[in-house]
């Protein structure tokens, strides 16, 4: 470019000093001079419209052909404009293979901008959720998605859980939504149809619960008549057996209980109207029942409770959920240990731990707890007397509350699992009720 101005000079030059002398010559070199510059003015602009005409084409011909500096231009430009060209083609077809391979998968997928206005989706998205590419580009997701619960679902801001809902456009269709933010503010949304899986939980459900119900009968008749032997006088290794067997059946009863509140939780909805639950008699009543489980390792219960708050929820629901953890810390907790039982309220909601010094639980283990059946010891797992489904339990009575389950724990210092509560389950308790509590 710099050799290219260089020549326009030049040529400019070149014209003032030959129409100077041929005016000198002539007699009127300052004429001269004035209509050289004149017309070297109309011929660069004649030049510029020819490129300017080139460049309002953008088809991609080659340029006219110029001279000078004028040359070297047009083929700068026509190489920035080839690989112009090239790079628009290139992500062409990175676009066109994108759209392609969104629109092959099954999974519905929506682009929602800053304004919760939709921006693009694929073909599932249309038949999963009925979008409509006519009429509802740049609509709102809320004026389109209107179940209340999707509604505090994209608002939350918080997306770790999936939603499971039914399709906008068929009832019998379960969705699985996801999102996902990106770029400034923006929102991915991905909805999965699950319903065969919805239909195989359902089933294997459905047999835990029957099978389970199947079971009660004839256990109930064993230990009925287990009971009746021991009141005999039988001798000491048949009284053994005996003993044996009611334990054990006595433990299935306990698994068959586990396995029926699980299922229960599972597969029903939290639809029901939360009560105030007095959380203060519950610890109290589980208090008394873990002391009794102890029996003579004799360990060390003792509740810290905040007396000026109570909690809303299923009382039931509730109650197996925290008795399963301070019967799990009296199970796996050498005698005598000491077990701390702590309610307390903060601006983050309610608080309910249980605390043990017994010997931890190795890290690597912490994510499997909540697992069915899973056991940190296997080698424990029929003399501690749990059925391995306590935690999930837990687990699925929290999320039912909108709460949290969290575990922490350290070899050699023990373990502490603690139920966290959002803010609107917390109930403060009027004056009469903390001077009940109180008393």
């Amino acid at each position: 470019m710099y050799q290219s101005g260089k020549l326009m000079v030049y040529s400019l030059l070149i014209t003032l000093l030959v129409s100077g002398l041929i005016g000198w010559i002539l007699g009127y070199p300052r004429e001269a001079l004035i209509i050289s510059l004149f017309g070297w003015s109309l011929y660069q602009i004649y030049l510029f419209e020819r490129v300017m005409k080139w460049l309002k084409r953008e088809d991609g011909s080659e340029p006219p052909e110029a001279p000078g500096a004028w040359g070297d231009l047009l083929d700068g430009l026509y190489r920035l404009q080839r690989r112009g060209h090239d790079k628009e083609r290139a992500l062409r077809g990175i676009i066109n293979r994108f759209q392609h391979s969104s629109a092959a998968l099954q999974d519905a997928v929506v682009i929602i901008d800053q304004k919760d206005n939709l921006e693009w989706w694929n073909r599932s998205a249309e038949r999963l959720l009925g979008l409509s590419p006519k009429s509802d580009r740049r609509r709102s997701i809320l004026n389109l998605l209107r179940d209340p619960r999707f509604i505090r679902y994209y608002r939350k801001h918080n997306y770790q859980e999936p939603l499971e809902l039914t399709s906008p456009i068929n009832e019998q269709v379960t969705l699985q939504y996801h999102i996902t933010h990106f770029g400034q503010g923006d929102r991915l949304l991905v909805a999965r149809d699950i319903t065969r899986l919805k239909k195989l939980e359902q089933t294997r459900q459905s047999f835990v619960s029957n099978a389970s119900h199947e079971l009660r009968t004839p256990l109930t008749v064993i230990r009925g008549y287990l009971e009746t032997f021991q009141d005999q006088e039988l001798p000491k290794p048949l009284m053994r057996g005996l003993q044996q067997m009611e334990q054990q059946t006595l433990r299935m009863e306990g698994l068959v209980r586990d396995m029926l509140m699980l299922s229960r939780l599972e597969s029903t909805e939290h639809v029901t109207e939360d009560v105030s639950v007095d959380i203060h008699q519950m610890l109290k009543e589980i208090r008394r029942d873990a002391l009794i489980l102890s029996g003579d390792q004799q360990h060390q219960i003792s509740i810290d409770a905040d007396p000026r708050y109570d909690l809303l929820g299923q009382d039931k629901e509730l109650h197996s959920a925290f008795s399963n953890l301070v019967f799990n810390a009296v199970r796996h907790t050498p005698a005598q240990a000491e077990i701390r039982i702590r309610w307390k309220v903060d601006v983050n909601g309610g608080h309910l731990s249980v605390e043990d010094n017994g010997p931890g639980i190795e890290p690597f283990h912490l994510p499997r707890l909540t697992e069915r059946f899973y056991r940190v010891d296997e080698s424990r797992s029929s003399d501690s007397g749990g059925t391995g489904l306590g935690l999930s339990i837990v687990k699925y009575v929290m999320v039912r509350h909108g709460g949290q389950l969290k575990i922490q724990s350290s070899l050699g210092k023990g373990s502490c699992f603690s139920c966290h509560f959002p803010p609107d389950s917390v109930i403060a308790l009027e004056n009469e009720a903390l001077a009940t509590h109180n008393g």
